[in-house]
């Protein structure tokens, strides 16, 4: 018990700190608003393979290469999550790019309500009456939004689908942090690097186009990318699909408020509806979790060799009854 404690506090570290950089990351990307979204992706990608190489060599993590190419299905596993991860960088950056910071926050707000979904429709996970509720107000959310615009928020239910798809194919690859990263950056590493040749030979490279400041911040998104993946894969193979999905709403919070705040994007009553029912949701998703913990806790102290004579009563197991 004591050992998979243990891993639940570090995958809450790790998820913490995950969903702490991804939430300002769009300070990072609008300093390159002026290069194309796909050249800035493929910067990202080819610079977050020798930013692996360089923790895989201080970690001396090689030995989970060779079982991993000899075992195709997880290879494949390992292809898909790196193509949902690139599907979802590059429609962020484009996002962030085209002041759609507050539209990006949406779908990751939407997106602990898709984890949770794929972890019932994909992993038979079983949801409680709350988390029904939730999910539930959260659809509303979508629709209210999308009658109100006349359109539906395809860019906030694109980002959220990609990384609730990402999230649930990551789990299945077994791979830890560092180990999944690197497999992820070794699948998107050539063809991001062949559009930078084609870029270059045509003359369109923006590389040096605005002097050594803007080379760094394309050199260092491998290590801007590295980190908080490396911290989310980490937290994926430690914690159920269901905690990783309430901790997602970090990330999204900081956006929302970097969209207010900083980059001054507008608020119309509409969007402030859709945004309200997705809090609702969440708060209830985070009432229900708070609850289960609390019942889960005297579960196992009902059931702890150790407990006090009195604890061990008829009420006590009552108590433990009602929990279950």
């Amino acid at each position: 018990m004591s050992a998979g404690a243990g891993g639940g506090r570090a995958g809450l570290v790790f998820g913490l700190a995950a969903f702490g950089m991804w939430g300002l990351l769009p300070l990072y990307w609008r300093l390159l608003e002026d290069l194309g979204a796909l050249e800035v992706l493929s910067h990202r990608m080819v610079w977050s393979l020798p930013t692996a190489l360089v923790i895989l060599l201080l970690v001396r993590s090689w030995s989970w290469i060779g079982p991993l190419l000899r075992r195709p299905k997880q290879l494949a596993m390992v292809a898909l999550s790196a193509t949902l991860i690139s599907v979802n960088w590059g429609l962020f950056i484009w996002a962030i790019g085209n002041d759609r910071v507050l539209e990006s926050s949406l779908g990751y707000f939407i997106n602990p309500l898709l984890s949770i979904a794929a972890g019932v429709l994909v992993l038979g996970e079983r949801l409680r009456v709350l988390q029904w509720v939730a999910v539930g107000i959260g659809l509303t959310s979508v629709l209210v939004m999308s009658v109100a615009y006349g359109q539906v928020p395809w860019i906030a239910l694109a980002l959220s689908t990609s990384f609730a798809a990402y999230g649930l194919v990551k789990k299945q690859t077994g791979l830890d942090g560092v180990q999944g990263f690197s497999a992820d950056t070794a699948f998107q590493f050539l063809p991001a690097l062949g559009y930078l040749i084609h870029l270059t030979a045509r003359g369109d490279s923006s590389f040096t186009a605005e002097g050594p400041g803007q080379a760094l911040l394309l050199v260092a998104s491998g290590v801007a990318t590295a980190l908080p993946l490396i911290f989310f894969g980490a937290a994926a193979v430690r914690l159920p699909l269901s905690t990783i999905g309430m901790m997602q709403y970090i990330a999204p919070t900081m956006m929302f408020l970097l969209g207010l705040t900083v980059f001054h994007e507008e608020m119309p009553p509409e969007r402030w509806a859709g945004f309200l029912l997705i809090w609702a949701a969440l708060c209830v998703l985070t009432f229900d979790a708070l609850r289960t913990a609390r019942r889960t806790r005297r579960t196992v102290l009902a059931h702890t060799p150790h407990t006090a004579a009195p604890e061990s009563g008829p009420e006590a197991r009552t108590e433990a009854g009602r929990a279950r």
